[in-house]
């Protein structure tokens, strides 16, 4: 029996505010354990919360982008469970109307469906620690600088059809949060967090079938992973015809496993109900055009642009736009009248395998558009060769500077002169007898050992055109074949 996997994806973006959702408590990152809490957010009695406005202007802000529907009147309701780390015994979050509705992201030229995106506040962190026992320690601490960090769950759709289609979603949707500014979407310190639903199918069926979700993915490598080990799992467990259980399950990096880690709840078992202490939000039409208004153009736009407009193949404009930085460097190196298609070879070669080498952001370098545009000057004017250029671009990323003066203090400067070049190409010539008689019988590839050991002389700072040119008139004819 041929199966297909059904996957959806809930997706929980930590919203870029300064304060917390329902109270003035920072929203800074790696602070000493409790030092970001206040009665409201350690739900102490008698404290209300207040909603924080810019929350929900990020909440509508990226509901715009994902093509969805903002609601004009959402509620905020009590999700009752029980847990260590959450201090009122439930979290206030949105459940029968939510802030956006439907919308879609474009993966692969196909329309993946958003189910829903709605706001809600974070719970707190356990701490493992103390010696080794069962699960790596022996007791827990409660960090409640979480608690009540501003939320938005993005679910899909069961609409995603393989591990590979959900590692693009997830792509481009954090992609997206970035260039809206609503999420930082660093998965490192789980401002973007994402639980995968699995489930399997006959072909053709449209009935889905029993589902698993999996938590504990921390990158995007990890979420393919878990979801093809998934798919696995239950593929040998139909095969064999038992039964999937409907289950929670958390993924082991190390094992490339998924294991069981509770029964899976439904919405009832979380006994939802409208929270008593926030009025029902009304958002006016006015205030979403305002936002609609102030949103930068997106990932999916710019591509299609530098393609159209640029004339830049489909492949490198999504490299070009994977992050806002990179984008936005290009971007601002092209208004200084660089040649895009220069720029993004740059950007797309060298620099890139600089990043991935030295496992840095393009943020983090020292690169300046003022330099890439210089830079490209230089090439284009014949002052320095790519060769040289290449070298010089690594020492702006690492140490930054100005392109001429670099030039100029490390004598980089391209050697155009034909006197030199022709006096090191006739030296060239006179110490290699052999293979010179040996291009004239025929063997013409030798002109680029010629041609390489001219260069090497000049220390790669000859014009490669100037070398070709004299090696055209020093040479002697080939014979006939």
């Amino acid at each position: 029996m041929a199966l297909e996997a059904v996957i959806g994806l809930e997706v929980h973006a930590q919203l870029k505010t300064n304060t917390k959702i329902f109270c003035s408590c920072p929203t800074a990152f790696a602070a000493s354990e409790n030092e970001q809490v206040c009665p409201v957010c350690l739900g102490m009695p008698g404290v209300l919360p207040v909603l924080n406005k810019k929350a929900v202007e990020f909440g509508i802000r990226t509901g715009l982008a994902l093509n969805s529907k903002i609601a004009e009147t959402c509620r905020f309701d009590r999700k009752n469970y029980f847990y260590a780390d959450l201090p009122k015994g439930y979290q206030i979050s949105q459940y029968e109307k939510p802030i956006c509705l439907g919308g879609y992201i474009e993966v692969n030229g196909r329309k993946v469906q958003i189910h829903r995106a709605h706001l809600e506040e974070d719970a707190g962190k356990l701490v493992h620690a103390g010696a080794a026992g069962l699960h790596g320690s022996d007791y827990s601490k409660v960090d409640f600088n979480r608690s009540s960090m501003p939320l938005l769950e993005i679910v899909s759709e069961p609409d995603l059809t393989s591990p590979e289609e959900a590692r693009l979603y997830l792509t481009e949707l954090r992609n997206i949060l970035r260039y809206i500014e609503v999420c930082d979407g660093n998965l490192e310190e789980g401002s973007f967090r994402c639980d995968a639903n699995v489930s399997l199918r006959p072909v053709g069926q449209q009935e889905l079938g029993t589902k698993t979700e999996i938590k504990n993915m921390n990158s995007f490598r990890a979420v393919q992973r878990a979801i093809q080990s998934e798919i696995e799992r239950q593929t040998a467990l139909i095969e064999k015809g038992e039964r999937i259980v409907q289950e929670t399950r958390l993924w082991n990096e190390a094992e490339g496993k998924t294991h069981p880690m509770r029964s899976k709840e439904e919405a009832h078992d979380y006994r939802y109900f409208p929270e008593p202490d926030l009025m029902p939000l009304t958002i006016s039409r006015q205030w979403v055009e305002e936002v609609r208004k102030s949103l930068p153009e997106l990932p999916a736009q710019r591509r299609q642009r530098y393609q159209s407009d640029l004339g830049l193949s489909s492949e490198d404009a999504a490299v070009l736009t994977e992050t806002k930085e990179l984008s936005d460097f290009f971007e601002s190196s092209l208004a200084l009248n660089a040649p895009a298609k220069a720029v993004a070879n740059w950007l797309i070669g060298p620099a890139t395998a600089y990043l991935k080498e030295n496992k840095k952001e393009f943020c983090q370098t020292a690169l300046t558009p003022q330099n890439m545009a210089d830079l490209c000057q230089a090439v284009s004017s014949g002052k320095v060769s790519s060769t040289i250029a290449k070298q010089l671009l690594l020492d702006l990323m690492t140490e930054g500077g100005d392109v001429a003066k670099l030039i100029e203090s490390k004598g980089l400067a391209q050697v155009s002169d034909e006197g030199p070049i022709k006096a090191i190409l006739q030296e060239v010539l006179d110490k290699s007898p052999n293979q010179l008689a040996d291009y004239a019988s025929g063997k013409v590839k030798l002109r680029q050992y010629f041609f390489g050991e001219a260069m090497k002389a000049l220390k790669g700072k000859a014009n490669p055109q100037v070398i070709n040119k004299l090696l055209d008139e020093m040479l002697p004819p080939v014979a006939a074949g």
